[in-house]
């Protein structure tokens, strides 16, 4: 063995371990996919709050009425009820296992490669408790609205904030004696259906007919908007996942009548020349990928003293972007050297052009809104809502800032497909073509892709998304295409989170 196959090995190691100790620690946190979905509770409860007989929304059209009850169902307390505490169950689990971890480390002494690993673990053992501890406080909240007192006390006795504690319980158990700050309180510590209801029972309470008015009103124009917003949010995976589930039938249909002729079938006898082997192949993603991004960036980071957790939302966008920017150039420089020797490529390496290359693009992501969406129930089934997500999509969904969701798009929807479609797909794919079939180097760079983003819940789904991009690139032979449907994707992701996550006003 050479000193450079001794090199690459040892930088395999270092980048294995990484990347899965980043994996396991990801299974002791929660999915976005679970925080999505206490968004779009509270957008629940805002528009349960919509009277037909009394809100001009739809007081002139039972249509509406009827559009309403199916966004909202019929029973919306029992729905949010359900989703909070599925939440809870699974932060709560998480924290047991982040807390045997952190013992585990403690008791043995067990060696991280970096103090980075240790100072995620107790970030995110206090996420889990500050998340513990809301929950806690609107279950509470949500139990007391259905009358069921008994359990909104024995949810409020495990909230830290002493404060907030004594004024829940004082004002929905409708003591005798309020704190004159109640009202501060209430409005400094909790916001949305869970403020207004609080308020709308304290002024009841004091018998406040002007004030009680107002939230009433208050309600009545956050349920409208919440209803809009619930029917915004819904068109895409309708509509997209209805039109992207036709054309599935449709191509396989095609595909058992035309066979060779079909669309599917479109360059399916066609492979490309490598003219590298396994080592380039290899040596492009440890040093360029893995190793650059798990080991070298954070290292140079963490020896210029720079924390990004202290900044505000814009700095973290930047850093983000910055940072990406490093990722992406570093791993495209190591591409780029890689294969100099071997220039000039073959016909067909890392080809833009196709004359239907948005079709392509466009058609993939219609198929792969309901593919992905399927294979994503079946995948909370597994996870239960543990298995971790990208950070970057907790960012973008706390982010209230027009730069910083600038600067996220700019990140996601441009610089991201361009590199990792020319990774994964241009280079990485048709590389493995020279020792597995197509369809068997299309679900392996597929795998590598979701396994890339070190998140063991989001691995199936990724997975999936990874293997359409496959056949779109494939079929296409147009990297303009499989870049496409992956923009259209991060795009599509982000604007959910936008429209979830901003505030109503």
């Amino acid at each position: 063995m050479n000193w450079k196959r001794s090199l690459l090995a040892i930088l395999t190691v270092i980048s294995m371990y990484s990347v899965f100790f980043s994996l396991s620690q990801s299974l002791g946190e929660p999915q976005v996919q679970s925080q999505l979905e206490l968004y779009q509770t509270n957008l629940i409860l805002n528009a349960s709050s919509l009277n037909q007989s009394s809100n001009p929304l739809v007081s002139d059209s039972g249509n509406i009425g009827n559009i309403t009850e199916s966004l909202i169902g019929t029973d919306p307390y029992a729905v949010a009820q359900a989703q909070y505490e599925k939440a809870l169950k699974v932060t709560e689990d998480s924290l047991h296992d982040l807390d045997i971890k952190n013992k585990s480390i403690l008791d043995t002494g067990e060696v991280i490669a970096s103090e980075s690993p240790r100072q995620q673990l107790k970030q995110n053992i206090t996420q889990n408790k500050k998340l513990i501890n809301n929950l806690n406080i609107k279950l509470g909240i949500i139990s007391a609205k259905n009358n069921k007192l008994n359990i909104a006390n024995n949810y409020w006795l495990n909230i830290s904030d002493q404060e907030l504690k004594k004024v829940l319980t004082n004002i929905w158990n409708k003591e005798p004696i309020i704190d004159d700050k109640a009202e501060e309180i209430v409005n400094k510590k909790l916001d949305g259906w869970f403020q207004l209801n609080t308020l709308a029972q304290l002024y009841e309470h004091q018998n406040d007919q002007v004030k009680l008015s107002e939230i009433k009103l208050q309600q009545k124009i956050l349920a409208g908007k919440s209803v809009y917003r619930l029917f915004i949010l819904s068109i895409i995976p309708v509509v997209g996942g209805l039109l992207g589930f036709g054309l599935i039938i449709f191509l396989i249909i095609q595909l058992a009548i035309k066979k060779e002729t079909s669309i599917l079938a479109t360059n399916y006898n066609q492979i490309w020349q490598s003219p590298w082997d396994w080592e380039t192949i290899w040596q492009v993603f440890i040093v360029g990928f893995f190793f650059l991004s798990q080991v070298l960036l954070p290292l140079l980071f963490g020896l210029s003293g720079f924390n990004p957790s202290g900044l505000g939302i814009k700095g973290k966008a930047l850093y983000v972007l910055v940072s990406y920017f490093f990722m992406a150039g570093g791993g495209l420089l190591v591409l780029y050297l890689s294969i100099k020797s071997f220039f000039p490529l073959p016909e067909g390496w890392f080809k833009l052009t196709h004359k239907k290359w948005y079709l392509w693009g466009i058609g993939g992501y219609l198929v792969a809104i309901p593919s992905v969406f399927l294979v994503s129930i079946l995948n909370q089934q597994l996870w239960q809502g543990r298995g971790g997500s990208n950070p970057l999509l907790l960012l973008a969904l706390e982010s209230q800032d027009k730069f910083a969701l600038a600067i996220f798009f700019i990140t996601a929807s441009i610089a991201a497909p361009i590199f990792e479609e020319i990774m994964f797909r241009g280079f990485l794919l048709p590389s493995l073509t020279r020792y597995l079939p197509l369809w068997g180097a299309i679900i392996a760079s597929g795998v590598i892709f979701a396994i890339a983003h070190l998140s063991l819940a989001e691995t199936i789904p990724l997975a999936t998304l990874g293997i359409i991009l496959g056949i779109v690139y494939t079929r296409s032979r147009s990297l303009l295409a499989s870049i496409t449907l992956h923009s259209l994707w991060n795009s599509g992701t982000l604007f959910s989170l936008f429209v979830l996550g901003s505030k109503i006003n």
